[in-house]
This record gives C-alpha cells, structure tokens and sequence, in this order.
C-alpha cells in the first residue's frame, strides 16, 4: 500500500486505448481499475522517456508494482529503466519478462545493459544464445551493434568490423536501421585508422538520415 501511495500522479485526460491492442488484452486478468492504472503509468512512462527518464521510470515501477505477473509489465520497466541508465534494474526486469513470455526478448537492450555495468564478456555470451535465430532483421542490426561495441570495450576492434559485416551493409543502403549500421561501420573502421573509408561511410550516413538522427556531419569535418 505505501508503494502506492507514493506513485507518481496520473493525469486525468489519459486515452489507455492509445495502447497497444495487444498489451491491453494482457493487462485483462487484472481487476479493472487496476488495469486501467497500470495502462495508464504505462502511457505515461511511454511519453516521459525521453525528456524525463527518471520520472518514466517512476511511473513504470508503479506498474510494475500493480502487475508485476504481466510479461508486457515488465518488459517496460525494463526498457525504462535502460533509458534511465539503471542497467541491473533494466537487466532483471527484462529476465523476468523473457521467463514470462518466452522468444528472444529484448536481447540488444540485454546485452548493452550488460556493457553498461562494464562486463562486455556477458554481452557477448547473450550474443550467442539460440534465440538469436528468431530476431527479425532490425533487431539482428541493433544486435550486431552492440556486438561489434562489446568487441570494442574489449579492445578488439577487428572483430568489431567483422561482427557489422556480416550484416552486409552497404554504400546504396537506405532506412532507419542502415543508418545506424552504417554509423557503426564507420565508427569501426576509424577504430582501425582507416580514415579515408571511415569518411567516406560518414558521408554516406549523412546522405540517409533524413532525420538527422546522427553526428555524421560533425564526424566528416572532424576527418576534414
């Protein structure tokens, strides 16, 4: 009962059926008002995350206290508190929620927790594991780039070119998850003073990402 009494306050004006259909259905072996709250912290750490981690992740333990046999729940809270830096939280969390729902999980965000607390050899182990094979190609990416970082906390930056190659990326890509792979590339190849192609996958990132998501500009006239 102190735990919540001491939640984050909840506005009045929240739409839970913002959520995803899924997520809902999951939350229905709950009593209705406890579902209804437990959406609602979970909307709320949802659209804090960016611009106020630690408040998000508040309101993402409130939810996990009012539900915490909900693997969605705790996938959350996990997600949350990686974004607030609070990688054994984000790490036990996100077991819970593996155990609960089975399939890869959260693996990229897993492993980069570990790399977090400083133990690049456990990312790496989580790297290898089976379900590895059930990831969808975005998410092999986002592995990969953690991989290939692990690779370099270790100070192996040869395997860390060779972890993002077998990815396949390429001078004629394009999207969200090319850019990333491509900006790590880059990075990979700098690692090893190979500057010139380091600028040139540099100069390709900043032609794709329209969003401007990257530095690469700044990287570009860093190489001059």
């Amino acid at each position: 009962m102190a735990q919540r009494l001491s939640e984050p306050d909840l506005p009045d004006d929240i739409d839970v059926t913002v959520l995803d259909p899924s997520v809902l259905q999951d939350l229905r072996g709950l009593a209705k008002d406890n579902a209804d709250r437990v959406a609602k912290h979970m909307i709320m750490a949802s659209e804090l995350l960016e611009d106020d981690p630690q408040l998000a992740l508040r309101h993402a333990r409130a939810a996990k206290n009012r539900a915490g046999r909900v693997g969605v729940v705790r996938e959350t809270n996990g997600v949350v508190a990686y974004h607030a830096g609070e990688w054994k939280e984000a790490l036990s969390e996100l077991r819970a929620a593996r155990r609960m729902t089975g399939g890869p999980g959260l693996i990229a965000v897993m492993a980069d927790a570990e790399r977090g607390m400083g133990r690049p050899e456990k990312a790496l182990e989580l790297g290898r594991t089976p379900e590895v094979a059930e990831l969808n190609e975005a998410d092999r990416i986002e592995l990969a780039i953690v991989m290939a970082g692990a690779r370099h906390d270790l100070g192996q930056h040869e395997s860390a070119l060779a972890t993002l190659d077998r990815l396949g990326p390429s001078l004629d890509s394009e999207g969200l998850e090319q850019v990333r792979l491509s900006y790590a590339y880059a990075d990979a190849l700098l690692a090893l003073g190979r500057e010139e192609e380091a600028k040139t996958w540099f100069e390709h990132v900043a032609d794709i990402d329209v969003d401007g998501m990257t530095d690469a500009e700044d990287r570009i006239a860093e190489l001059g």
